[in-house]
């Protein structure tokens, strides 16, 4: 259908952003009560009732009407909704996202049948004949609406045209290169005469030059695009996936309604929203643990009454993580309730004829389903189904389940999958004439070495970095394990990687600066080492090895004869990084040198969101500028130095303000350094963080 003749593509884009919202806000007002949330969930509700009516959507609109009836009342009110508000609210919001995603498939509407004949006049003696019935016109198919998935297809399909129309010009400017040399030695060979040959001389002398500038011009210009066309292509492919805290919503509505059945007082709370992975690994996920925190409210969250009798808060809390570790993710749900009732579950297991001793085959015996500790089977548990779904969708994404369990401080499950698809920023090296990808945020420094330094590294098997000597090895030798090592030039530089378990140092040929990529799984047969995660391809499309640094770290720290390499030095991480500007462009430059060193990196619009996210997060350093709206820079450092959990957090001040006057007063705030932008030097920064960061 063309995009003029659907009225409804805006409308239902933003509408299902409305309808998240919603369903989020709800859950916040349930367990976070207050005028703050009614404000919010009027506001959104307002804007999808004003939208509809646009579109003459009345049962969305007339919903939304309804649930804007039900908070008004509640405005001004510090006190909780009563119960049967909100599971009106959460009706509403039901039916309001099935109304919304059923216009999803919107149907172009049927051309009107042709005018009906006029019929002949019966005979007055014959009996009225039933009407025969007259088929109407076929009704048209749906017209599905264009997918994201397909747009995003077309853009790299433009993106890699683009990229192989650059290799005329790549062979062009090596043309001019090319008549560059050819003039020169034209030149040269006419130098020697003072007479005609002068002028020509001169005039070959002066396109060499011009040839020269243009060819320089064309590189530069040439490398450039390709260096952006490459991170577009990235970060198009990475629009393909989607964050993790897509899902959380619907998690948390399980718990809530859980704990609503079974009269329950249980908070939800999520880490990881901003991890990017495939749907294909997120939808399975996502109705694995719809399962599990129902059955972490239901058999795990005690009463009110026995929790503050065993010393725990009234109210229990279902913590759902997405993490990224390496080329997997790790999906955990954690509750603090009673744990598995392990000696209930043999019992069941015993009777049943299963081999379940020790408490690791009881919860084992668990996962393979008809094992339950509900004695009656009631809307949301005692079916014994929900872990051997679990077990099923770990099958699927060829993963693994984790189940641990503490008798009376709760239980932690876990489902690890590999990742097809990955998101991230990689710092490009080179050894022995191979390019490799390291993850950045893996990468605690990069150093140069001179060539006393790199024998001296590689005799020893150490560098010598921050008073923490780290193993080192040629990144060469654990790409090339069993195999001859090309010749190299030796390590100019070494980087200094995060396995997860200490840093290493690698030694690499040369830094080959950042890009984005997507990174994929290797394919099953081809050959590799632990060193070797996954690969991505380049703007020419060839592929290109993603480094593993757990798995490099292993390779580094094999045992080499009877002699084993020494562990991996242990130093504790940087905490993140806030950085708080009122400027985008500020905050973009530096989170982007912050990431290239290693750091995380959070970012603040202004000082009163600043200090929100201050308090909800621990943080390692504060990079503030000074002339913000609302609070300046100045008044954020000194409240941080005045509220006793954040005073031992440093604080950089980074402003255009040079004066004299200006760097005293940020010193008696409380500020730890003083950075002029216009004086901006991105050593001494990083310096200065390196001095003063504090580490986990």
């Amino acid at each position: 259908m063309p995009e003029n003749r659907d009225p409804l593509r805006y409308f239902r884009i933003e509408a299902q952003e409305l309808v998240e919202q919603i369903s989020s806000g709800v859950l916040d007002l349930d367990q976070r009560p207050g005028p703050e949330p009614v404000a919010k969930l009027l506001r959104v509700a307002h804007t999808l009732k004003g939208a509809a009516r646009v579109v003459k959507q009345k049962q969305i609109a007339d919903r939304a009407h309804e649930l804007e009836e039900i908070l008004v009342p509640h405005r001004d009110s510090a006190g909780a909704l009563a119960a049967d508000e909100m599971r009106e609210l959460l009706r509403l919001n039901d039916e309001i996202s099935a109304q919304v995603a059923a216009l999803s498939q919107p149907v172009v509407a049927a051309p009107p049948p042709p005018p009906a004949p006029i019929p002949e006049p019966a005979p007055e003696a014959a009996p009225e004949a039933a009407p025969e019935a007259v088929p109407g016109p076929e009704p048209m198919e749906p017209a599905a609406p264009r997918s994201v998935t397909a747009d995003l297809d077309e853009l790299l399909d433009a993106i890699t045209e683009t990229t192989a129309r650059m290799a005329p010009l790549r062979a062009g400017s090596h043309l001019v290169e090319r008549l560059h040399h050819t003039a020169e030695t034209l030149a040269d060979q006419l130098r020697g005469g003072r007479t005609a040959a002068a002028v020509t001389h001169a005039s070959a002398r002066r396109l060499a030059g011009e040839l020269g500038t243009a060819g320089r011009r064309l590189i530069d210009a040439v490398d450039q695009i390709e260096r952006e066309l490459d991170d577009v292509r990235a970060k198009a492919e990475s629009l393909r996936l989607v964050p993790a805290g897509s899902i959380f919503t619907a998690l948390r509505r399980a718990v809530r309604d859980a704990a609503d059945s079974e009269g329950r007082r249980v908070r939800f709370v999520a880490h990881g929203a901003d991890v990017r992975m495939g749907s294909h690994l997120l939808g399975p996920a996502s109705a694995a643990f719809l399962h599990v925190v129902r059955n972490a409210v239901v058999h795990g969250i005690e009463p009110a009454a026995e929790r503050v009798a065993a010393g725990k808060s009234p109210e229990g809390t279902v913590t759902f993580e997405v993490e990224r570790q390496g080329r997997y993710a790790t999906f955990r749900c954690t509750d603090d309730g009673r744990g598995f009732d392990v000696a209930a579950l043999r019992r069941q297991a015993e009777a049943r004829g299963l081999p379940a001793t020790g408490e690791a085959e009881v919860l084992d015996q668990v996962l393979h389903g008809g094992l339950s500790t509900s004695a009656a089977v009631t809307e949301v548990s005692g079916r014994a189904i929900g872990m051997d779904v679990l077990r099923d969708v770990a099958g699927q994404l060829r993963g693994e389940v984790k189940i641990r369990s503490t008798p009376g401080a709760g239980a932690v499950v876990e489902l690890i999958v590999p990742l097809a698809l990955l998101s991230m920023t990689g710092l490009l090296v080179e050894t022995a004439g191979t390019v490799a990808s390291l993850p950045l945020d893996a990468v605690r420094a990069c150093v140069r070495l001179s060539a006393a330094e790199a024998v001296t590294a590689a005799s020893t098997g150490k560098l010598v970095y921050q008073d923490t000597a780290a193993p080192f090895r040629q990144l060469a030798e654990a790409l090339y394990t069993g195999r001859t090592v090309p010749d190299t030039a030796g390590p100019g530089a070494a980087v200094l990687v995060d396995s997860g378990d200490g840093l290493v140092a690698v030694g690499v040929d040369r830094l080959c600066g950042t890009h984005a990529l997507v990174a994929r799984p290797l394919p099953e047969l081809a050959p590799s080492t632990p060193a070797i995660g996954s690969v991505s391809v380049d703007s020419d499309g060839n592929p290109r090895l993603v480094l593993d640094p757990p798995g490099l770290a292993r390779e580094m720290l094999r045992g080499e004869g009877t002699g084993a390499r020494p562990a991996a030095a242990t130093v504790a991480p940087p905490l993140p990084v806030l950085v708080v500007d009122d400027s985008l462009t500020t905050r973009m430059l530096e989170r982007s040198i912050l990431e290239s060193a290693g750091y995380d990196v959070d970012l603040a619009a202004s000082a009163e969101e600043a200090l929100d996210q201050a308090r909800s997060r621990r943080y390692g350093l504060f990079l503030t500028d000074i002339d913000m709206p609302g609070i300046d820079g100045f008044t954020f450092v000194e409240r941080t130095r005045a509220d006793p959990e954040l005073a031992g957090v440093p604080a950089i001040l980074v402003s255009s303000r040079a004066s004299a006057a200006d760097r005293e007063r940020g010193m008696r705030a409380g500020a730890s350094a003083y950075v002029v932008k216009g004086e901006f030097d991105q050593e001494e920064l990083l310096a200065h963080i390196r001095r003063l960061v504090v580490r986990a």
